[in-house]
């Protein structure tokens, strides 16, 4: 079983998106048993008394303009809640995938480094590299819908392509 995390800053608009974005592209390509899929944040100010805030709601409603958290396929949208990140992760994860450049320094602080090679960025797995767009600081969650998807297409095809060839 391949174990994915995505990382933002907050766990409220990028990497739930990129959760449930992959859940359902898993789900759609009948392999929703060979993956574990979830996402965290790099800091801890979406939780509050060890509670944490739900997906932030125009985040939500871009999940629901792509079908994903309806009544006909939730995946868990309404009951995720925002988690920070904890070194344990390192060790439970196979990827640990951030959103942009300041969430990967989080996450390496919050890891202790990288030494197996697990942190990466979202965009990376496509042919032009850069961040997740932030809908926090522009509002334009379609921007970063697009990304998003585009971002988790490319990192399933990847790896279907290292299953395909034995290498995990």
């Amino acid at each position: 079983m391949l174990r994915i995390l995505f990382v933002c800053h907050g766990n409220i608009c990028r990497s739930p998106m990129a959760e449930f974005f992959m859940k359902d592209l898993v789900n759609r390509e009948g392999r929703s048993g060979e993956f574990e899929i979830a996402s965290a944040a790099t800091s801890d100010e979406e939780c509050w008394n060890g509670i944490g805030n739900p997906v932030y709601p125009p985040a939500y409603e871009e999940l629901k303009r792509h079908g994903i958290g309806t009544k006909e396929n939730e995946l868990g949208v309404r009951a995720k809640r925002a988690r920070q990140m904890t070194r344990d992760d390192y060790a439970e994860w196979d990827y640990l995938i951030g959103m942009d450049a300041e969430n990967l320094r989080g996450m390496k602080r919050i890891c202790g480094g990288d030494p197996e090679g697990k942190l990466s960025l979202l965009m990376d797995y496509t042919g032009h590299p850069r961040s997740v767009a932030d809908p926090w600081y522009t509002r334009d969650f379609a921007a970063a819908w697009r990304d998003v998807s585009e971002g988790c297409r490319a990192l399933y095809a990847r790896l279907s392509a290292r299953q395909q060839n034995g290498i995990v």
